[in-house]
């Protein structure tokens, strides 16, 4: 059996596929670098794991990017949502995955420390008085979306068992 470089109307294609997969592994690494920086902070766990958060969201924001491009390119082709809470859900999830690191962005431009991903530097840094509400921002919002939105992820994979085990509906099938 080939596989389907597109989405069809039955399954996610491999390149759906590969960016959900990707994005779940980017994001295991993601929050357990935030829980050792809570948890475990001062150790060598933190300081191995929160060494990556900066860049690692940047990457994500990027595939995330990436993934709606795509989702969009294939909405005609796409399974069918089975609820509108599915929906909703997914809505949420995207929202979260987009505002989370967009946050963390502003904060770091804010701060004035430069941001180096992936060997690029993609903010120089400057020096003098940090701007406020850019830090602000940040420090409201940025770890209490994250925490939602791993809220958000976990009721996601919930659901998705659910569903296979409750309901006709074997959503994982699609993405598997």
């Amino acid at each position: 059996m080939a596989l389907a470089i597109r989405d069809t109307d039955s399954r996610y294609g491999v390149v759906s596929r590969a960016l959900h997969w990707a994005m779940a592994l980017l994001f295991v690494w993601q929050f357990s670098s935030a829980a050792a920086r809570v948890f475990f902070e001062d150790t060598a766990l933190e300081s191995f794991l929160w060494g990556t958060h900066s860049q690692l969201g940047v990457v994500l924001l990027v595939l995330v990017v990436l993934r709606a491009v795509w989702a969009l390119a294939n909405v005609s082709r796409r399974p069918p949502s089975v609820s509108v809470m599915a929906k909703l859900g997914h809505l949420a999830l995207y929202s979260l995955m987009i505002a989370v690191p967009t946050i963390a962005l502003i904060r770091q431009y804010g701060s004035g420390r430069s941001l180096d991903v992936l060997g690029v530097n993609l903010m120089p840094g400057f020096e003098g008085e940090k701007i406020a509400w850019m830090t602000d921002l940040g420090s409201l919002l940025h770890g209490e979306l994250g925490w939602a939105m791993l809220a958000l992820i976990v009721g996601h994979i919930v659901i998705a068992v659910l569903h296979r085990r409750l309901t006709n509906h074997d959503v994982l099938k699609r993405m598997v």
